[in-house]
């Protein structure tokens, strides 16, 4: 039987946990796995291919399964080998989530069923065809070699970084060396001085993974975080449960689809229950398993209305940060060398010495002025498909084989998780799992929503070898 082949662009966590679900799997033909990535990012990615202490997961160990829910040998398992004390509640280290993804790629790929193997490349893939002489996807590597698949997967995570919402006004600044456009980048935070005051644009998670790198490092300057609320994320609560599904809230926000009302029903809901004593995350939580339907039945002007005007809110409550974070940033704040601003950068003057911010608070008339030494990008990355100058998903969309969602914050996704090109046609070879399903389906970050995806993906691309 002829050996089917299937690349795999992107070996994070759903590319490589997609990989091992298919070398797992009784399919009708053996399959050639061919799992892409950048130098040294095999089964971590970005998110996971950290090796700072303090960089811990967002999500307890015992939620953090990556192939079911339920799975008997789970992430929590693997965590006790290393670390008897941990429990289902804890929040464990980043890089202990990418030993488990890791041992789970190796194991699957020397357990693989007869036929069937696992080829990891290391590279960058920058375009993408369909040869019709050879009835076959082509892939183009950066090198120029090329690579040939019955069926392409793409899944990238997080996309490059966006540049701060004043980057055009003060395009100069931006290519000073004190600029830190990606802290992601090897040791990009090596060359801050210790007592340095810093800048840090953006204040979400990425910040707070930025503050602690700094702190373990000995950094013992000024931290200034701009953005354009000033939230910072909330922390679970110390005793984690799993909050049960409230339907009653679901049905009572679907009866009128507004963004507004959507609001009002939550707020609701949470001073509910706060008066009986209990938590507002479970309000949140609580939705989880529905957040997809709310969104489809929001028209597409009031899903525009929520990401202007709520998603910042949404964000910090609910993408929340590990208590051992939060309470490190509260004691930073509190000490007084970490200071958040609610408001925008309006320019910047470069000294030899350091570099003058001029910031203005959001509803202030005069402006703020502070020195620093180091400025770094910590905005949450770019989804913008039309605007990211990604060779690969360039090259879809100047050949029309990708369609952006008309949000901007992904692209155009069939339920099969086939792409969609610019004349809304599902492709039968080219997928796509991963973070950009946002666009579709809101929740689309977080290991147990993306877990469900590549499972689906898995299932749709054993019914593809199948009829073939």
């Amino acid at each position: 039987m002829k050996i089917k082949t299937i690349a795999i662009i992107g070996a994070g966590f759903c590319g490589s946990t997609l990989a091992v679900h298919l070398l797992r799997s009784s399919l009708a033909a053996p399959v050639r796995i061919l799992l892409i990535s950048p130098p040294g990012a095999m089964a971590r990615g970005v998110a996971y291919g950290t090796r700072t202490s303090s960089h811990v997961l967002n999500v307890p160990a015992g939620r953090m399964n990556a192939l079911t829910n339920d799975e008997s040998d789970g992430f929590y398992e693997f965590a006790k080998r290393y670390a008897p004390e941990v429990t289902p509640g804890s929040f464990v280290q980043r890089q202990l989530y990418g030993d488990y993804l890791e041992t789970l790629l190796n194991d699957a790929s020397k357990n693989a069923a007869p036929g069937s193997e696992l080829r990891n490349v290391t590279g960058e893939v920058v375009e993408v065809s369909y040869d019709t002489e050879r009835h076959r996807a082509h892939l183009l590597m950066k090198n120029g070699d090329s690579l040939y698949a019955d069926h392409i997967v793409l899944s990238t995570g997080s996309c490059a970084r966006q540049q701060p919402s004043s980057a055009a006004a003060h395009r100069l600044f931006y290519e000073d060396p004190r600029y830190l456009h990606d802290p992601w980048q090897p040791d990009a935070l090596a060359s801050i001085d210790a007592k340095a005051a810093v800048l840090l644009i953006g204040s979400g998670l990425t910040m707070l993974d930025v503050v602690l790198d700094l702190r373990d490092r000995g950094h013992q300057g000024m931290i200034y975080v701009v953005s354009r609320r000033g939230l910072a994320p909330q922390p679970h609560r110390v005793l984690n449960s799993h909050p049960h599904y409230d339907g009653q809230l679901t049905q009572q926000m679907l009866t009128n689809c507004t963004t507004r009302h959507y609001l009002r029903a939550v707020r609701n809901a949470i001073k509910l229950q706060t008066r009986k004593g209990e938590d507002w995350r479970d309000v949140i939580g609580g939705l989880r398993s529905a957040t997809a339907q709310l969104w489809h039945a929001l028209p597409i002007v009031e899903r525009q209305r929520f990401l202007r005007h709520v998603r910042p809110y949404w964000d910090t409550h609910r993408h929340r940060c590990a208590p051992q974070s939060g309470a490190r940033m509260l004691a930073e704040i509190q000490r007084g060398k970490l200071k958040l601003f609610a408001g925008r950068v309006t320019g910047y003057e470069s000294g030899s010495e350091s570099v003058s911010v001029h910031l203005r608070r959001r509803g202030a008339k005069n402006e703020d002025t502070i020195e620093v030494k180091a400025v770094i990008n910590c905005t949450t990355p770019a989804f913008d498909i039309r605007q990211l100058d990604d060779p690969l998903l360039a090259s879809l969309r100047t050949r029309g084989q990708l369609k952006p969602d008309a949000l901007g914050i992904g692209m155009e996704i069939a339920p099969s998780g086939a792409l969609v090109d610019h004349n809304g046609v599902e492709s039968r070879w080219l997928y796509y799992v991963g973070p950009l399903l946002q666009a579709r389906d809101w929740e689309a970050t977080a290991v147990p929503e993306l877990r469900e995806y590549v499972k689906r993906m898995a299932d749709t691309l054993a019914t593809a070898l199948s009829q073939q």
